[in-house]
């Protein structure tokens, strides 16, 4: 497979829409819902309903399936980086990127906050 001279990606991506809250920085107490569009193991892509910056940093709570872990469901909560925002024409959705900078898996039996988001809406 032959990269084009811009293409900067190392690792394969996953087209992977998984539902994930997303805290930025400057809106340390609110989640933003999304749902991831690719994923790979130093990135993420998404959109959301707001403009956010280059370089802006946040945090991404997501949940991998069992179909997907071919285990139990695997709760991961990572920190990135946002490195290119795709902003199409008004009144659509803003596309972020964002370089994974460190992860952690979270304990098994604690709800995310997407389901508690969910709960909350009904």
């Amino acid at each position: 497979m032959q990269q084009s001279e811009h293409e900067r990606r190392t690792m394969r991506r996953f087209d992977m829409r998984l539902p994930a809250a997303v805290r930025l920085d400057d809106l340390a107490t609110l989640n933003l819902q999304t749902e991831t569009q690719n994923v790979s193991a130093r990135g993420v892509f998404f959109y959301l309903d707001r403009l956010v910056e280059e370089g802006t940093r946040l945090e991404m709570t997501l949940t991998f399936p069992p179909h997907v872990t071919l285990t139990d469901s695997v709760r991961v909560r990572f920190t990135a980086k946002v490195v290119r925002v795709e902003t199409p024409l008004p009144a659509s959705r803003i596309g972020v990127a964002a370089v994974i900078e460190e992860y952690e898996f979270l304990r098994a039996g604690l709800r995310s906050e997407f389901a508690e988001a969910q709960e909350t809406r009904n």
